[in-house]
């Protein structure tokens, strides 16, 4: 996935400028993206504090390490089950 050039902290800060009367367009402008990006920030990261959304990066972060583990658990049991199905 592709990292995001914007900490969470300027994410937030759009979305509050946004509520607080400032136009998408203005603030698309400044930032440099498209308004579609900043609707998409807003509905993942609309109503969020800088606290909780590190929360939710790090539990991201930690799902993708889990279903990892889990696919490798997966694929050496599979392994296992193929070596003790062979008759010798």
């Amino acid at each position: 996935m592709k990292k995001s050039k914007f900490t969470e902290s300027q994410i937030i800060r759009a979305l509050k400028e946004n509520e607080q009367g400032r136009s998408v367009g203005e603030i698309s402008r400044e930032l440099g993206i498209d308004k579609s990006t900043f609707y998409y920030w807003r509905k993942k990261y609309g109503g969020m504090e800088v606290a909780h959304m590190k929360r939710l990066k790090e539990l991201e972060e930690e799902n993708r390490r889990l279903k990892q583990m889990y696919a490798d658990a997966s694929l050496d049991i599979r392994m296992l089950k193929d070596v003790l199905s062979k008759k010798f």
